[in-house]
């Protein structure tokens, strides 16, 4: 046991999770911004790699600052633990990459949107896997959540153009997959026990990045060494998405380790205007009318959801 620099860490106060989740839904956005723009020169799976390979040294120097400063020592997971971080890394890959290949066709406010359909998702997940129950109240905010998804995307086209589906389905599919990766974490968090939530929550980040690395990096080196060596090269541009997603997984882990994975995601609701603000000013991007009646009707379907 080291000594601990400050006795008191980590403070514990009922509103603290909800600081941490609008620190990680405006980091978090940031770094949706970074990896779009990577996206261009990397690819999605480039671009997806990313987030964890420029990450994993963030992650673990925020776990060295962690352990100096609490005093704890490194906590020693089980296979509960390694169980439950491979579910949230796994899917988180997965919807990390269907994220960022909608946003190739749609407004990153739109496609925000779309992911902001997780907190509905997580209460599904929760009753399909965890038996919890839904009220009258919850089917009314899924009821409410839905229509603004559908309202969002009502296919418009010009005449003669053909529809395309994909990037709602891509979205939805996102949302799903980041809903799956916050019930993976939170269970990886809560299962280690060592009695500190950062220590906790610190951990379970550097094991997620660490799979999440080994697994892109081993498939990248069998599949795509190309991307992989250029991943290597733009480490100057791909550093600061790196930080930006290690330091929002840092804010989410420790919301998580604090309260339900269905309250934190509904919070982040935010995050969908701190997009439109990035879209509006640096990528000139606007959403119309019927859209932003759609995100209302999301954040209406998401509150209700959080009051249940």
């Amino acid at each position: 046991m080291l000594p601990p620099v400050l006795p008191v860490f980590p403070v514990t106060a009922p509103w603290l999770w909800i600081v941490f989740t609008l620190v990680a839904a405006a980091s978090q956005t940031v770094r949706n911004l970074l990896q779009r723009e990577l996206t261009t020169s990397l690819g999605t799976l480039g671009a997806t790699m990313v987030r964890f390979l420029y990450g994993l040294p963030f992650g673990i120097l925020f776990l060295g600052v962690v352990l100096v400063t609490t005093g704890h020592s490194l906590p020693v997971p089980g296979l509960e633990t390694y169980g439950w971080a491979a579910m949230g890394a796994l899917t988180q890959i997965a919807a990390t990459a269907l994220m960022l290949a909608a946003m190739q066709s749609r407004s990153i406010v739109v496609v925000t949107a779309y992911t902001k359909t997780e907190p509905v998702l997580v209460a599904v997940f929760g009753l399909a896997l965890l038996g919890d129950p839904v009220t009258i109240t919850v089917i009314s905010a899924i009821l409410i959540a839905t229509a603004g998804v559908l309202l969002m995307t009502w296919p418009k086209k010009a005449a003669g153009e053909m529809l395309s589906p994909q990037p709602t389905i891509l979205g939805i599919s996102s949302a799903a997959l980041f809903g799956l990766s916050a019930v993976g974490f939170r269970g990886a968090i809560t299962s280690l026990g060592s009695g500190n939530y950062v220590v906790d929550a610190s951990t379970t980040l550097v094991i997620g990045l660490l799979m999440q690395t080994t697994i892109l990096t081993g498939w990248l080196l069998l599949r795509d060494r190309k991307t992989l060596r250029a991943i290597l090269a733009a480490w100057r541009q791909s550093a600061p998405a790196g930080f930006a997603g290690a330091f929002a997984s840092q804010m989410w882990f420790l919301a998580f380790a604090l309260e339900s994975a269905a309250r934190v995601r509904t919070l982040a609701l935010v995050e969908i205007f701190f997009a439109q603000l990035l879209a509006g000013q640096l990528l000139k991007q606007k959403a119309g009318p019927a859209e932003w009646i759609g995100i209302a009707l999301i954040a209406g379907g998401v509150i209700l959801l959080l009051n249940s």
